[in-house]
């Protein structure tokens, strides 16, 4: 498979149980073949989208001093601002070429679970950052969750089965400047080949070469989502979950060629996930005699917890 297949959310939830059934085999087969889909028809509108360029921009372009009032210290990274080359990839020492921000979840209706999460961070530079970062979450969070709906199904669960798992899950939205290359780049790219922690990534700003996806021969092939598609992928949570039927695909964005290194890239992934106490022990319905059992049990909090230490981004 050389191309990421384009499925549309808008036939899963129409009414029409034909539409919906296609959209369920579609994506089925997507995910258990390469782990992406480009997806039309998510709850984002052009207006709402472009606010949130516009906000994550002026916040990108503002002093470096003034960013760094935002970077907090002792949480790993879950909020705020995360400073260039912080992060790298596991089992890569040069840090990535990027900077970016964490916005959180916003949870209203259980105190308890809310201490268990750090606080958003506000930007007291700029009047609507925050508020257009909360509406986009909420937003990606809705889509995110009828996309489950639909692995639930293809899974052969119920169809609601996630839905208690992500509602105030640990989910992250992520802006990301990948800011110029003004020099030769010591063995870094924008961001170094890796699966996702997470059930799953919605990702916006996929237009335009530089995400790539490696494919089951092993081949990179460019990621180029239409301007109204989200770029979704499974991460090592579900592909733990189901035995790894659905695939958690191996990706990077490459540097761009020599010509643009002067432009800045933008991207905004949503990291869809679960609640910490969910487990993620393999689903009965995905073992069998050709696919024994290939995961110990944990839970999302304890296999969160090892990859941010593996990512650099906690200390043991």
């Amino acid at each position: 498979m050389n191309v990421i297949p384009s499925v549309n959310l808008q036939d899963f939830i129409s009414g029409d149980p034909n539409r919906k059934q296609q959209f369920i085999a579609e994506i089925g087969k997507a995910y258990e073949e390469i782990g992406f889909v480009a997806l039309k028809g998510h709850f984002l509108d052009d207006k709402l989208v472009d606010n949130l360029y516009s906000e994550v921009k002026n916040f990108f372009s503002l002093p470096v001093e003034t960013k760094r009032k935002y970077e907090i210290p002792g949480i790993g990274g879950q909020r705020g601002y995360v400073s260039f080359g912080k992060e790298s990839a596991k089992g890569k020492k040069e840090g990535d070429l990027k900077e970016f921000w964490h916005f959180g979840q916003y949870v209203d209706d259980d105190p308890e679970r809310a201490k268990e999460y750090p606080e958003n961070v506000t930007v007291e530079e700029l009047e609507n950052f925050n508020t257009i970062g909360k509406e986009t979450y909420r937003m990606l969070e809705k889509t995110a969750k009828y996309v489950l709906r639909a692995l639930a199904l293809h899974l052969n669960l119920e169809e609601t089965y996630f839905d208690n798992f992500i509602h105030n899950g640990n989910s992250i939205l992520r802006p990301i400047h990948y800011p110029p290359i003004t020099q030769e780049p010591d063995n870094a790219v924008r961001a170094a080949a890796h699966g996702d922690i997470n059930l799953i990534t919605l990702l916006m700003g996929a237009q335009g070469r530089g995400l790539q996806v490696q494919n089951h021969k092993g081949e990179w092939i460019d990621a180029i989502a239409e301007p109204d598609e989200l770029m979704i992928n499974v991460g090592d949570m579900l592909s733990r979950h189901s035995n790894n039927k659905l695939k958690s695909t191996i990706h990077r964005v490459v540097n761009p060629p020599r010509e643009l290194w002067g432009t800045s890239r933008y991207s905004i992934p949503f990291f869809m996930h679960p609640i910490s106490e969910m487990k993620l022990d393999v689903l009965e319905s995905c073992i069998d005699e050709n696919n024994p059992k290939a995961f110990d049990d944990i839970t999302a909090g304890e296999f969160l917890n090892q990859r941010l230490i593996e990512l650099g981004l906690v200390k043991k």
